[in-house]
């Protein structure tokens, strides 16, 4: 009694019969891709549209450096400009649609510029903290205003110890001032002044910001 062949295929040369594991295994595996394509491909279209809506807080220079199409620049200047909900978001989802065009070096060019960003505002709120702490540390201790010049040979030492001597000068009179008045004690042009000198040279000689030791 002959058999009745059995129904399958053959993938890369081997016949895989209807209903045995391997088929399910092989139904499984393109069902699984197609699903893994069609999530990857939403996740990409909700990435791309974060990124235009990051481009409208891109600083001006380094948007200039972006090869961006007319049409994407000019939708972005209109969703600045756009100001009730609704017609932002349509206008944003405009500018998800132009982003989906656009060829990926360009769209990594997007992100390094707003990680270039992200990166400068980092680093300088690190200045902005390490300067306050020098400032603090100069005007309280003598010992400070050496290490000060020690690290930074390149300030003006004259100029510092001035600003400093100042800034302890003017610190008790408008310390007093503001507790009788129950208010935070307005800073001297000294004290401004000594910051600013700080600052600069942290960002000119420290790439990290980080100075305070």
């Amino acid at each position: 009694m002959s058999r009745k062949p059995k129904k399958g295929y053959f993938v890369k040369g081997q016949f895989v019969a209807e209903g045995s594991e391997l088929d399910l295994e092989l139904k499984r595996e393109l069902k699984g891709d197609t699903e893994i394509s069609k999530t990857d491909l939403k996740r990409e279209s909700t990435e791309l549209q974060k990124l235009g809506e990051s481009l409208l807080t891109l600083r001006s220079d380094l948007m200039a450096g972006l090869a961006l199409p007319d049409k994407l620049v000019d939708a972005l200047a209109e969703a600045k400009r756009i100001t009730n909900f609704e017609g932002k978001r349509r206008q944003m989802q405009y500018v998800g649609k132009l982003m989906r065009q656009l060829d990926e070096e360009i769209v990594q060019s997007i992100r390094e510029a707003l990680r270039e960003q992200d990166q400068g505002s980092a680093r300088e709120i690190q200045i902005l903290h390490a300067a306050e702490q020098w400032r603090a540390r100069l005007i309280a201790d003598d010992d400070a205003v050496a290490q000060w010049i020690n690290t930074f040979p390149a300030t003006d030492s004259q100029q510092l110890r001035a600003l400093v001597r100042q800034a302890r000068k003017d610190a008790p009179a408008f310390d007093q001032a503001a507790i009788s008045q129950g208010l935070a004690p307005r800073q001297s042009r000294a004290f401004r002044e000594l910051f600013q000198l700080i600052r600069t040279q942290l960002s000119e000689t420290q790439p990290n910001g980080d100075g305070d030791e």
